[in-house]
């Protein structure tokens, strides 16, 4: 069993403990959160012993092995690096970082450390991201993949009303790119490298963060489009076109459906059973790791965050897009 804490106490972390809970290596020991009353609260919700309030005590406790971070985005590093300094495995929810330069320090502190560092993007490591992955040459040549994530977010309707909650705030690194677009980046990341070019634009809100984008990257012999909005939504598949065939995607952020689908219209059903607790491999991918020794996976890698990253500055560079944590 691998004695977890936690950073952060909203649904997503919630909806960790559960998947978590499924690998049967997973028990919850300890909470931070920046105020008692939400510590106490969820700890006492999830049964764990310890609860803190005062980073340097969380830190350095012993209550701990590793630590699922899901804090603001403009948090992660700060909180991550900290608890690597302090001998702690971080599994850190997407996107790692704000930006390149504090996901760099994040990957120095967790290799001088010798602690394992994993990005919690949990897509591409389901069984039927792997189903992709291992179907891919049954495309022939690859010369595009497009990748849709825009889903209206509830929290627009509050901003509309003059209520900027974090979504939207760009002091907490936010935004559409940053939420959604990721779910569209990394997979690219894992499957083609590094793009030769990065085209981007987007629509900037009055608070400083991008409500919707659209990317265009180049690689040698084939391209990618991504869009990505939290102010419309689309209802549009994802697709890995070959000059064989075609694969088709429904939820490029959790794939339940693959398939291809031939020229000669023929069809092929890649669909994997997977359990509908999809943040369950990511705790397994991770949990593996440490178990095993190995300090980052071969998946989520360092380099593929990197690589998600950098498309990610480039991107928001182009838009005009600064967090504040980008002046630091």
């Amino acid at each position: 069993m691998i004695r977890f804490a936690v950073i952060g106490t909203n649904w997503i972390t919630e909806e960790f403990i559960h998947a978590a809970r499924e690998t049967g290596e997973f028990t919850l020991t300890a909470v931070y959160s920046r105020t008692e009353e939400k510590a106490a609260e969820f700890a006492n919700k999830f049964e764990a012993a310890h609860r803190f309030t005062d980073l340097d005590a969380f830190a350095q406790s012993d209550a701990f092995d590793a630590v699922y971070i899901a804090s603001p985005n403009s948090l992660h590093a700060q909180y991550a690096i900290h608890c690597m300094n302090h001998g702690k495995h971080v599994l850190c929810e997407k996107p790692a970082a704000s930006n390149t330069a504090e996901l760099s320090a994040m990957i120095e502190s967790a290799r001088s450390n010798k602690v394992v560092f994993m990005e919690a993007l949990k897509s591409t490591l389901m069984p039927n991201f792997k189903a992709i992955q291992e179907n891919l040459p049954k495309l022939g040549p690859i010369r595009r993949y497009f990748a849709s994530y825009c889903q209206y977010s509830s929290r627009y309707d509050a901003y509309k009303q003059g209520t900027v909650l974090n979504a939207f705030n760009p002091i907490f690194s936010n935004g559409s790119l940053m939420d959604l677009g990721v779910y569209c980046i990394y997979p690219l990341a894992v499957l083609f490298g590094t793009p030769e070019r990065v085209q981007a634009s987007g629509m900037l809100l009055e608070s400083g963060v991008d409500g919707e984008g659209s990317l265009l990257l180049s690689y040698k012999e084939m391209d990618a489009v991504i869009m990505h909005s939290k102010i419309a939504s689309s209802y549009l598949p994802s697709e890995i076109q070959g000059e064989h065939a075609t694969m088709v995607i429904d939820k490029i952020n959790q794939p339940e459906k693959v398939e291809i689908r031939y020229r000669d219209g023929s069809v092929e059903n890649l669909t994997r059973e997977q359990s509908d607790r999809t943040m369950r491999y990511e705790a397994e991918e991770f949990i593996r790791l440490i178990q095993s020794g190995a300090l980052e996976s071969e998946t989520n890698s360092h380099a593929n965050s990197s690589i998600a990253m950098a498309i990610m500055d480039e991107a928001r560079k182009q838009m005009g897009l600064v967090f504040p944590a980008d002046r630091k």
